[in-house]
């Protein structure tokens, strides 16, 4: 049985599911090696706009399975520190992966979401929440550090450093209500909706220019790292003039005009050019 389902429910949409529900979607090395292949392969597929990450069953995701981790391919050779230091790769590169494909990722999370769980819901770009949902940063509770797979960088930026302290050094457990207020989600949803919903909003984005939806989304990921109002400007100004060159916004002019829903292409703009004047002979 496929450890990572990939469905396309509605046009242009791709729904990535974690199918280990026995085990409440727990991080194993044979489901992260099939979580990153699966995303590998959604990245480069030119008709999915937007991707929905979730989890089968009662949770989202539950963090390391500690009973079944399972063992790295091609270790024949090395030792226990080079090991262990590829292991933990496998893990962490999930999170740069989600935020690096093109697409946005919605995650929907029901559940559990902890540890590893609550690392990968932040390499989504938003986050929909179950009634069912909850979230903990179960390191610190394990005798580990609460502070992996980036959490360290993108709580903060998300939540602030209060609430991502209180979080990260008491490994206390968060619902979804108060995750809702802390900012950690933008919606909360009964459970039985929840799925519904994620595909609904990213049916709705997928409408929108693919151009438009990719330089929007990196242009977040890289405000986060940005060090400076001008310089954030910068790449903004060079994002939009590169759409302003396609056909986009002479269509959403034509379509409120039509008063019809716009239909976006990414086709260059042709009324700005001008063919150069003949040579003079």
């Amino acid at each position: 049985m496929s450890l990572v389902l990939v469905d396309s429910p509605v046009e242009h949409v791709t729904v990535v599911t974690m199918n280990r529900p026995e085990r409440l979607n727990a991080m194993s090395i044979d489901l992260v090696i099939e979580l990153s292949e699966a995303l590998e392969a959604v990245a480069a597929d030119n008709n999915c706009r937007v991707v929905v990450l979730t989890g089968a069953g009662r949770a989202f995701c539950s963090g390391l399975d500690l009973k079944d981790y399972g063992i790295i391919p091609n270790i024949d050779g090395l030792q226990v520190g080079r090991i262990a230091q590829r292991s933990m790769r496998y893990y962490s590169r999930l999170v740069p992966q989600l935020r690096a494909m093109p697409q946005p990722v919605i995650a929907a999370i029901g559940g559990p979401a902890y540890g590893g769980g609550l690392c990968l819901s932040l390499g989504a770009d938003l986050r929909f929440a179950g009634e069912s949902a909850a979230f903990n940063a179960t390191g610190i509770v394990n005798g580990l550090t609460s502070t992996e797979m980036g959490i360290s960088f993108l709580l903060p930026r998300l939540i602030g450093a209060a609430h991502s302290s209180d979080l990260l050094l008491t490994g206390r457990r968060i619902d979804a209500a108060e995750a809702y207020r802390m900012g950690l989600v933008s919606r909360v949803v009964a459970d039985d909706e929840l799925l519904a919903l994620a595909v609904e909003v990213a049916s709705g984005m997928a409408k929108f220019s693919p151009y438009g939806l990719e330089y929007s989304k990196q242009a977040v990921v890289a405000g986060l790292e940005i060090a400076s109002l001008s310089a954030a400007i910068e790449f903004e100004d060079r994002n939009q003039l590169m759409l302003g060159f396609t056909d986009n916004l002479p269509e959403a002019i034509r379509a409120f005009d039509e008063a019809r829903t716009p239909v976006y292409l990414d086709e260059p703009r042709r009324d700005i050019w001008a063919p150069p004047p003949p040579e003079q002979g």
